[in-house]
């Protein structure tokens, strides 16, 4: 499969266009003619209309996939920047092509100049599609790249199968496939459609992003808010429920003890993790404190300051996902028996990652209070989470050395 990318960008537009290998094995991408075609015998006139649809459809394919490598060796940086509002209407109109594609189908099967007339309509409106969505991307970072290129992507591949589609169908003596035209139709308009959603600037596509990671975030908090305490701490503090509770969970499948998993921390492994459920907590304010602040900095990007601004908007992103990273380290290590060390070590890279993203907001000359006071918030309480662990730490190594001189 073809992997072509535009360029000033790491992201790639991947199998838009199939290898030749790949291509001579599927009919409606192949310039052989259809199986059976030849053995001596004489063609007919759809077998032969067919082969030219398919040598047609082969061109307007190659022709897509050269634009594509032209682009990839054209920076964006020396083109006009478009509007995405013109990418998307740009859009529009290739939903409405893909529609009459579908009406043909819609009666008495198409004649052969009709499909080759409407393809060639297609594949230019689809052509002025890519360069439109391909000048887009001046000023585009990364992250907004990789959001452009995936949308384009969708619509390009729709595009494909509904054109392969469309040769398929003709010649074909199974008229049940002429139902299956719709959904590809329908496919087109999604991808189309789905323009609409697409982030216009790099700070709608990092906020986006960073909301993502928050999203993730939440997962890891919901998943230790459902730790538990074990039954013999439990045992302490209601003895008499126990007798009841312990009655019912003998009846129980021997395989419950799989979703018993992270119900057995000590008091002081569930110190730590209610320490840690307060510094995702408090790293989910930050974050959002932190969209609320980029988002508020719309007016300051300018595609003539080199890029610095978008350069510092992706840190901060980058910042962000390996809190978020650390985060999950962070979650996996409360089961018991909870690593300490990893505990320590992940609240260690937190807090320089933490500093790392506040002094990345304060080069912006505009810092939110609510932002730092976020920060400090956070700080505060990787710090009692340093102590505890310590504390942990040492009051097991005195049980430790206890047990030894008892031995001895």
């Amino acid at each position: 499969m073809c992997s072509l990318c535009f360029n000033n960008s790491a992201y790639h537009f991947d199998h838009f266009v199939e290898d030749k290998a790949d291509c001579q094995s599927k009919d409606a991408c192949s310039s052989k003619p259809p199986i059976g075609s030849h053995g001596g015998r004489k063609m007919g006139r759809k077998e032969r209309e067919k082969e030219q649809l398919i040598r047609t459809l082969n061109n307007h394919l190659n022709n897509i996939h050269e634009t594509l490598q032209v682009l990839n060796q054209t920076a964006a940086s020396s083109l006009e920047k478009v509007s995405w509002n013109d990418v998307i209407q740009m859009g529009e109109q290739v939903s409405k092509k893909a529609t009459v594609v579908g009406m043909l189908w819609t009666g008495e099967t198409p004649e052969a100049k009709a499909i080759e007339e409407n393809m060639a309509e297609y594949f230019n409106m689809l052509q002025g599609f890519i360069l439109l969505s391909h000048g887009s991307t001046v000023g585009a970072g990364p992250t907004l790249s990789l959001s452009i290129h995936a949308s384009v992507k969708q619509v390009v591949d729709s595009s494909f199968k509904l054109m392969m589609e469309s040769i398929t169908l003709y010649g074909s003596d199974n008229k049940d496939k002429e139902h299956l035209m719709p959904q590809y139709v329908g496919a087109v308009w999604e991808a189309c459609s789905a323009l609409k959603k697409t982030p216009a600037t790099n700070i709608t596509g990092i906020g986006r992003a960073m909301t993502q990671v928050a999203v993730s975030m939440k997962d890891v908090l919901r998943e230790m808010k459902e730790l538990k305490p074990s039954s013999s701490d439990q045992n302490n503090e209601a003895s008499h429920d126990d007798s009841a509770k312990a009655d019912s969970e003998h009846q129980e499948d021997d395989n419950s003890s799989l979703d018993e998993l992270g119900n057995d921390l000590s008091s002081e492994e569930m110190k730590v993790a209610q320490l840690a459920i307060g510094i995702v907590s408090d790293m989910l304010v930050v974050i959002k404190e932190l969209i609320r602040t980029i988002t508020g900095l719309l007016k300051h990007e300018n595609p003539d300051d080199g890029g610095k601004f978008v350069d510092t908007l992706e840190r901060l992103l980058k910042l962000c996902q390996g809190i978020g990273v650390q985060i999950d380290e962070l979650g996996a290590s409360l089961y018991p028996p909870q690593e300490l060390s990893v505990i320590k070590a992940g609240s260690v890279k937190i807090l320089s990652m933490t500093d790392e993203l506040q002094k990345e907001v304060e080069s912006f000359n505009s810092s939110s209070e609510a932002f730092i006071q976020a920060c400090n918030g956070l700080r505060s309480s990787l710090k009692q989470m340093d102590s505890e662990v310590d504390c942990f730490n040492t009051t097991d190594l005195e049980a430790k050395l206890q047990n030894v001189a008892i031995s001895n």
